[in-house]
This record gives structure tokens, sequence and C-alpha cells, in this order.
């Protein structure tokens, strides 16, 4: 591979894991604005709670994929021994297992179960 394209690959990597851990925070920030805005609101703590969860979970659960996705980017620069393929390939199945099990959270409700809990459609967060 040409040294300046490992470069700018490496660098895309190192982009994307920002993305998502800029995410993450942004996410976590966004979900707390809408928490006490909604607590304010409607006086109800539970509910609030409920959704601020719900909220919290969803941007965890996307910055997880853009990390998912910088290591799968990474793999391209990595080289590739019996010891970096190993642990590339347990970093991206713990990070899948994190966002299956968010996702079941989030949904309350197994992914093949879901059309049997009322459809496909997504509850969308409160503003």
């Amino acid at each position: 591979m040409h040294p300046d394209l490992h470069r700018l690959i490496v660098q895309l990597s190192s982009l994307l894991e920002l993305a998502g851990v800029a995410v993450i925070l942004g996410g976590a920030v966004l979900a707390t604005v809408i928490f006490v805005l909604d607590l304010l609101r409607t006086r109800d703590g539970a509910k609030a709670y409920e959704r601020y969860r719900a909220n919290l979970g969803r941007g965890i659960l996307l910055g997880l994929e853009l990390l998912v996705g910088a290591d799968i980017i990474a793999t391209i620069t990595a080289p590739l021994t019996v010891e970096s393929v190993g642990l590339l390939g347990l970093v991206v199945l713990i990070r899948t297992f994190l966002s299956f099990s968010l996702e079941t959270e989030i949904e309350g409700v197994w992914p093949w179960r879901r059309r049997d809990a009322g459809g496909e459609a997504r509850p969308q967060p409160r503003a």
C-alpha cells in the first residue's frame, strides 16, 4: 500500500473514532438537557427518567456504531498477525454485543420479537 494512502486511511480511522466519542458525549449532554426540560415541564420523574435512559442509550449506540466502523477501517492499515486480528475481532465482538444489548434495552424487546410487539418502528426521543 502506498505510504500516503496508508497515512490517509489511518487519519480517517482516527477521525471516525473521534466522531464516535463526540457522538457519545454530545448524546449524553443532549439527553441530559432534554431530561431536565422534560422534568420541569411534566414533573413526572419516573417517565422523564425512562425517556432519559432511552435517549442516552441511543447516543451511546450511535457512537458505538461509529467506533466499530473505525475498527473495521483500521484493519486495512494494521499488520495482519494472528494476534492483531484476534484482538480486533474481540474488540468488534464486545462493541457489537454492547450495541445489541443497548438496542434491546431501548426497545424493551428482543430484536426477533419486535414484529410481535407491534412492529419495527422505534420510539422517537422526546424533544
